[in-house]
């Protein structure tokens, strides 16, 4: 993806929810569940594994400043973080964006495996 035409590259400065000085998060245009949120590097990374280690810490210390703001405005019973890494793990867009996903008790039937719900057969074990 053209770094000219990437939806991450040049966020708008009403959709940064919380920032650092290499990564921002914004909410998902397609949430998840209520305060879904996406962790974005500045710079256009196409996967977690292009990201440099300080980026990488970077991101890290975003998903725990994330969780302290949706706890606090939402009050969530779990979450879970993902990343997808290329089309063949559902990366649709090619910049590297880690999912936070506030869970809600209840919000799912049987909430048991988590990511592992990527492959469904696979979820429960």
């Amino acid at each position: 993806m053209d770094p000219l035409t990437c939806p991450f590259c040049t966020p708008p400065d009403e959709e940064i929810v919380l920032a650092n000085d290499l990564c921002y998060a914004r909410y998902d245009r397609y949430p998840v569940s209520p305060g879904h949120l996406l962790l974005i590097p500045f710079r256009h990374i196409p996967a977690l594994f292009d990201a440099t280690d300080t980026e990488q810490i970077a991101i890290l210390a975003l998903v725990r400043e994330a969780k302290t703001l949706l706890d606090g405005r939402l009050h969530p019973d779990g979450y879970n973080v993902g990343v997808n890494v290329s089309e063949a793990a559902g990366q649709t867009v090619m910049h590297l964006h880690v999912h936070v996903i506030p869970r809600y008790a209840g919000d799912v039937e049987d909430p048991r495996g988590g990511v592992r719900g990527a492959v469904p057969e696979k979820r429960v074990y």
